[in-house]
């Protein structure tokens, strides 16, 4: 999908948005105004994805920002997969606006060629998005391709069209190669894929290990990855927001740990899910990031128990007056519910068909009348009459949905 966001929301209010400069970023003055992603008339004045939005509007006055919806996204996310489904069943969803299909045997729908066309055409005229379509025998082709002509390009790209198309480029656009990497490559002389596709392997290998190899098939536009139609099992699930100012009191902080272990367990239970481990994540102004972790005996979905873990982690590598700008909370190691042993407090067992019919209820209460809806005591500020919302704002970043840590949305 091209330009994802903000052609859902031209999508969802053309007289506001159609043709226009338009960028998705979160509050600035909360310091959540980091652009998402801009509108292709926005990114000709020079509007990037991850620039903050006051950097945005000097180079581009006109600009609009607008805030993020990911209830929208996700279901306009969920409506073009739909249209996809229709010519397979095999597809692999990499992210929120990207797939991957295998259509090996939908030769009923025409050529590879007529059906992108057909999702293409589709998608603008049922939903009102653009899209770009690679067409290519594997994976790694088939993204290299989708990322030729944008917005609305359709390409085709054989391996006997890479010598032209593709090796006169330099390392970095190779799909899965950093900018680290490139610089590597360059240093040791390699600067072109091509140069790396004749490159020896022995070469690569000692330079990069087992990532040599790799880059040397992927340049030559090997790759034998299937379409995984069945997502991974979450690898973790996590909440992380930056606070609206510099936090320097232990309290304050872990009422917003609280907050995160909260929502972390809600979608925990939500997925029939258990944690292993429990990471915290610290930030500081100065953007330093420090996560530290710890293993749990017993298999957990509460919030409390997260809770205190997540608690004793920052007391323990925090030192109470020291500014933090961003938390986070996250649950590792994760088993599924029905799978799992649970060993059952000696003491307590009597008690934990009741608590863990209190913590359903209030799950159906706060999924109906929403998140507030029902609070602990903790979450409070010392007045009794206030929190800190983490976790509830545009700014969260998920994780964990699809066999590892998402980027902030």
């Amino acid at each position: 999908m091209n330009a994802f966001y903000c052609s859902v929301h031209e999508a969802e209010n053309p007289e506001l948005y159609r043709g226009k400069m338009t960028a998705v970023a979160g509050d600035s003055e909360k310091r959540r105004g980091i652009v998402v992603t801009s509108s292709y008339p926005a990114r000709r004045k020079g509007v990037r994805t991850g620039m903050t939005a006051n950097q945005a509007l000097k180079l581009c006055p006109s600009l609009i920002l607008i805030k993020p919806d990911f209830r929208l996204y996700r279901a306009y996310s969920r409506a073009f997969r739909e249209i996809l489904y229709s010519y397979t069943p095999m597809i692999e969803a990499t992210s929120i606006d990207e797939c991957y299909m295998d259509i090996t045997g939908s030769r009923q729908f025409g050529t590879p060629l007529e059906i992108a066309e057909q999702i293409q055409r589709r998608i603008q005229n049922e939903l009102s998005l653009p899209c770009s379509v690679g067409v290519a025998p594997n994976k790694l082709l088939a993204k290299m391709a989708s990322d030729m002509k944008k917005p609305s390009g359709i390409s085709v790209l054989r391996i006997r069209d890479l010598p032209q198309t593709l090796w006169g480029r330099p390392c970095g656009e190779l799909f899965g190669v950093g900018a680290k990497t490139a610089e590597k490559l360059n240093r040791l002389g390699i600067r072109t894929i091509g140069e790396l596709a004749q490159t020896e392997e022995k070469r690569l290998q000692s330079a990069f290990g087992v990532f040599g190899s790799w880059m040397k098939r992927a340049a030559n536009g090997l790759d034998q990855s299937e379409v995984q139609s069945v997502p991974e099992p979450s690898k973790s699930v996590g909440h992380t927001t930056t606070l609206p100012y510099d936090v320097t009191e232990s309290s304050e902080a872990l009422r917003v740990l609280l907050n995160l272990s909260d929502q972390v367990a809600r979608r925990m239970r939500k997925q029939h899910l258990l944690a292993g481990a429990v990471q915290i994540t610290i930030r500081t102004p100065e953007m330093k990031t420090i996560t530290r972790s710890r293993t749990l005996e017993i298999p957990t979905e509460a919030a409390d128990d997260i809770y205190r873990e997540a608690k004793a982690l920052y007391l323990r590598h925090w030192d109470d007056g020291k500014p933090v700008r961003l938390l986070g909370v996250a649950a590792q190691n994760l088993t599924d519910k029905s799978a799992a042993a649970i060993q059952l407090d000696l003491f307590d067992y009597e008690r934990q068909p009741k608590k863990e019919k209190l913590t359903e209820i209030m799950d159906k209460l706060r999924d109906k009348f929403g998140e507030d809806a029902l609070m602990t005591a903790g979450m409070l500020e010392e007045d009794g009459t206030k929190r800190m919302k983490a976790g509830r704002t545009p700014g969260i970043s998920f994780h964990g949905e699809r066999g590892g840590k998402r980027e902030n949305e």
